[in-house]
């Protein structure tokens, strides 16, 4: 029995994930790339090692291969058009959007609510999607930022805490 593609999608929706951008640098022209992404999540403590997947037709999937490094920005509540830039088909995504380059030269965005720079530690094969594996080389949180939230093709936020 196979399960078809829209059901799939229509049942991991059904899985609140964060937001993030993920970004890097073209190692030829130097020009910062970006998607947004909530296929990403922590894979060991002992190294710091965390995944996103890209997909093998993303625009931008080219900068990813080549650069060894990348950064991942986890979007606060308040970034539901950071969220929607980076997902567009804009030809320049930092086109006024306020960064600074971190680790490998990858574009840390200066208002998310905490971000990963990583090393590419490695790549594996998934599908429609390749999994990068990062090795973690520094991190930044804003303690006060609350989280945005994707789930059922949504942007959602949180209600509260559960106790």
């Amino acid at each position: 029995m196979t399960v078809d593609s829209q059901t799939f999608r229509q049942t991991l929706g059904s899985f609140a994930s964060g937001v993030t951008v993920v970004t890097t640098q073209e190692p030829e022209t130097k020009r910062p790339v970006g998607l947004t992404v909530s296929a990403f999540t922590s894979v060991s403590l002992d190294p710091p090692l965390v995944l996103v997947c890209l997909g093998k037709n993303s625009t931008s999937h080219a900068a990813f291969s080549a650069n060894g490094h990348f950064a991942i920005n986890i979007l606060a509540q308040d970034q539901v058009d950071l969220s929607n830039r980076f997902a567009s088909k804009l030809e320049d995504k930092f086109d006024g959007i306020e960064y600074r380059l971190g680790v490998g030269n990858a574009p840390v965005l200066s208002a998310s609510a905490a971000h990963l720079e990583c090393s590419v530690n490695k790549v594996y094969d998934g599908g429609d999607h390749h999994i990068f594996v990062g090795l973690v080389l520094a991190t930044s949180v804003k303690p006060d930022a609350k989280p945005l939230l994707y789930f059922r093709g949504n942007y959602a936020t949180l209600a509260g805490d559960v106790k």
